[in-house]
């Protein structure tokens, strides 16, 4: 899987990539994180937004489907007494309905291939009440270097099933409880 083999290089890629929004990224997920949360992260990758949620909740469930992806979340994140590491599919979660108070799934649904999927299975296992994060990339709208890295990755293997502007990001989020990391609370 080609998760697998890029995790161990995964975050030296984001930093250079997107270096500001990457490191930002897991601040702004924080600001919508309270202490008594249970919160579920979906396609944590290598645990860079589970590491600055974990020591503001009580609980977080991180998941991702890849191995290798795993691996480096729990070597990150090995310091948090309240984190659990678990193999998942997010468009097929096996965990109970309302079971988390935040639920986070950072950039990934542009790499799904039904994002409203993936976001109703979200939504099943938010609590009323709580919030569904899901941050991503505005991709359309930037040119260069940022372009190059994504055509990069695609030669890699990455598959990039969508891209998004401000506005079709937008679109995707109506008629749902999503929250955008970013945007007040």
């Amino acid at each position: 899987m080609f998760w697998d083999k890029v995790s161990g290089m995964y975050d030296l890629f984001e930093t250079l990539y997107n270096g500001k929004v990457y490191a930002q990224l897991g601040k702004d997920v924080a600001e919508w994180i309270e202490p008594e949360d249970t919160a579920l992260e979906c396609a944590c990758g290598t645990g860079e937004i589970t590491g600055q949620i974990a020591p503001l909740c009580r609980k977080v469930i991180a998941t991702d489907y890849s191995l290798g992806m795993l691996r480096q979340a729990k070597r990150k994140c090995r310091k948090y007494s309240n984190v659990k590491i678990r193999r998942a599919d997010m468009t097929n979660l096996k965990c109970r309905d309302n079971a988390a108070d935040k639920v986070v799934a950072g950039n990934v649904i542009h790499l799904l291939e039904d994002p409203r999927l993936a976001i109703r299975e979200l939504e099943r296992v938010c609590k009323p009440g709580g919030n569904v994060i899901i941050p991503t990339y505005i991709n359309i709208e930037r040119k260069g270097r940022v372009k190059l890295f994504v055509k990069a990755f695609q030669w890699l293997g990455a598959e990039f099933r969508r891209q998004f502007d401000y506005e079709s990001y937008q679109e995707l989020k109506e008629g749902s409880k999503i929250s955008i990391a970013g945007e007040k609370k």
